[in-house]
């Protein structure tokens, strides 16, 4: 595993993420998303309509099969990697804030925000963005796998696009997606514990 550049990852994504945490605060949390929640045009539709489900869960199924193929050695750790990340996003979606509700619910007049046409868009279970955590623990393992450093600015503007597609298509606010930040680093940090126990119990 490459740690320097995972490292690297999780320090410029926690910054991002505490500068979201921050203008949410301070311009509030219902400001900052319409600061954001602009309409950039047809193609900006369109892009981030679709850009979006490259933070879909189903993307660990493509992990999986390639960590059969490659990196068998690893398996522990990717399958606790995605169990954490679930576990933490269902918590608070379900258990801790179950009815928080998301920009379309909680802004009115809902005319201030910028809706995707063909985009279902949902009302509550806000926090966090599961998307966006998705996405990141994504960066984050390609950063632990892949030498070249370049990964870091790939992955993290992959990752900070999926995150933003959720806000532009109005599904989270910004602090739900600086939330699904944090939970990706905290999963797969402690999935890099879990991969270190397996390996000291063989």
């Amino acid at each position: 595993m490459h740690y320097k550049n995972f490292v690297i990852a999780c320090i410029i994504s926690a910054i991002t993420a505490l500068l979201l945490f921050y203008f949410s605060a301070s311009m509030g949390k219902h400001a900052f998303f319409l600061f954001l929640n602009n309409d950039y045009g047809l193609f900006a539709d369109y892009f981030f309509k679709f850009y979006t489900h490259l933070g879909d869960g189903s993307i660990w199924i493509l992990f999986l099969i390639l960590f059969i193929k490659y990196r068998k050695k690893y398996i522990p750790f990717l399958i606790s990697a995605f169990i954490i990340s679930t576990l933490l996003v269902q918590i608070c979606k379900y258990i801790i804030l179950p009815d928080e509700p998301r920009p379309i619910t909680a802004i009115q007049p809902t005319s201030l925000i910028h809706v995707v046409e063909g985009i279902d868009v949902h009302t509550t279970s806000t926090f966090p963005s599961g998307h966006t955590a998705a996405a990141f623990s994504y960066f984050f393992i390609a950063c632990l796998f892949v030498a070249n450093p370049w990964v870091i600015v790939i992955g993290f503007i992959y990752a900070a696009l999926a995150g933003y597609s959720r806000i532009y298509i109005a599904q989270h606010f910004p602090f739900d997606v600086a939330a699904g930040i944090v939970t990706a680093i905290i999963a797969v940090g402690l999935s890099i514990l879990v991969q270190q126990f397996f390996e000291k119990k063989r």
